[in-house]
């Protein structure tokens, strides 16, 4: 496989890796992954406040990981692609399995 260019990763960086390097915006991913949400229902599912899902749901919105429609009075949020549960999964994966190696190497 060839090695992309350097301005495919420059983007790839700028509206993915950036869009999950907060903890809190990946629980929110997996919340919307689960069932799509109003702002209020995922504050409660996580314990966060408003304002800080409102702020994290807009720049998951502007990165184009998650869209939102209107149903009355309310804004729900839902993924735009759940793929990005998937990568996410391999990442945490993967963790797990440097984790016991590193674990191992210490018991050796």
């Amino acid at each position: 496989m060839a090695v992309p260019a350097l301005e495919e990763l420059e983007l790839l960086y700028g509206n993915i890796c950036q869009a999950v390097g907060d903890p809190k915006r990946i629980q929110i991913l997996y919340t919307l992954h689960e069932n799509p949400c109003h702002v209020t229902g995922i504050a409660e599912q996580l314990d966060l406040p408003q304002p800080t899902v409102s702020r994290h749901l807009a720049l998951l919105k502007q990165r184009g990981l998650v869209k939102n429609e209107r149903d009355g009075a309310s804004v729900v949020y839902y993924l735009t692609d759940d793929r990005i549960i998937e990568v996410l999964d391999i990442m945490r994966q993967m963790l797990r399995d440097v984790l016991t190696q590193q674990t191992s190497k210490l018991d050796s």
